[in-house]
């Protein structure tokens, strides 16, 4: 989700969802050490419970970007072994680690030695030339016996050659029975089951052999699938909130980002799929993505857009 989950997305998919724990897009240690780390790890307290997620593995350098995590208020750090894109696996960090199970079991412990908060490993069921079930049983045994309880499982394998991210999302198969027989084997372990998962019924179909899901792009073009997320998982009585009411809660937000000198675009880009399967939802996209550029009212434009989702 590198470029997609900023602190703005994280602010609006909150207003959907009070309970769902939300991560942020892939940080690299090199970026939080030496680049503009507070850029990085800018957030609002109002998006907790709030994971960073990040890429990297030089023990040393995990420990000091946990730490840094800590200090700014996450309440976890995941460390990603799932990414297959080439730009990163030529830095050693995503889904090539997954064929250095020892050295991933060494950077969970750096970090869980230098804070107090939970660290967590998101990986896939394998990759190409180390897929099958012994290795990846002994990937997440390793990382166990390091100190890892969770474990976050994309079910799909990656394979490292030949295949862009976007095709190692879809071209290997989903293998959800791979998933739970690693939660049968490692019973003591929490699993999050990750990959092709849309609808919340499938969530609360895979929450009766997982600990929990975790949803990524679809979550990010159909946001308003969070909006039931409380009510239907978390046991929440209160109403759903309406997309509508979602957009008016943002406002000020965004009229807050506008002031400080930023634009909406910066914002609005990431409520665009509030506008699906409803008369005007193209006119909403259009409005939010298109002439926006060419406003000179962008909060005037905002309200015409929130007329549309007017009883929805």
């Amino acid at each position: 989700m590198m470029d997609w989950t900023d602190r703005h997305c994280r602010f609006f998919l909150r207003l959907l969802s009070r309970n769902a724990l939300l991560y942020t897009e892939m940080v690299t240690t090199g970026a939080l050490l030496h680049g503009d780390a507070e850029r990085f790890l800018r957030h609002d307290e109002a998006e907790y419970p709030l994971a960073l997620q990040l890429g990297g593995s030089v023990p040393a350098d995990l420990a000091a970007c946990a730490v840094l995590a800590q200090n700014a208020g996450y309440n976890e750090v995941n460390l990603n072994v799932g990414c297959p894109s080439d730009r990163v696996q030529n830095n050693m960090i995503g889904a090539c680690l997954m064929g250095h199970p020892g050295l991933v079991g060494d950077c969970v412990k750096a970090m869980l030695d230098a804070v107090q908060i939970p660290v967590t490993v998101k990986h896939r069921i394998g990759i190409n030339g180390r897929d099958s079930y012994a290795e990846l049983c002994d990937f997440v045994g390793q990382v166990r016996d390091a100190g890892c309880r969770s474990f976050t499982v994309h079910a799909r394998i990656a394979i490292l050659e030949g295949l862009s991210p976007k095709e190692n999302r879809e071209i290997p198969p989903l293998r959800y029975d791979v998933a739970a027989q690693l939660k049968a084997d490692f019973p003591d372990l929490e699993f999050i089951l990750n990959g092709g998962i849309k609808t919340l019924a499938e969530c609360q179909q895979h929450l009766q052999t997982f600990d929990g899901v975790m949803l990524g792009r679809e979550a990010y073009h159909n946001p308003y699938v969070l909006a039931e997320v409380d009510q239907q998982l978390f046991g929440s009585d209160a109403p759903v909130i309406s997309r509508s009411e979602a957009l008016a809660r943002l406002r000020p937000y965004i009229a807050q980002h506008l002031q400080n000198g930023g634009a909406m675009h910066h914002v609005t880009r990431h409520i665009l799929g509030l506008g699906q399967g409803f008369p005007g939802a193209r006119k909403f996209r259009q409005l939010l993505s298109v002439d926006i550029h060419k406003s000179t009212d962008p909060l005037g434009l905002l309200d015409q857009a929130g007329l549309l989702l007017e009883g929805r």
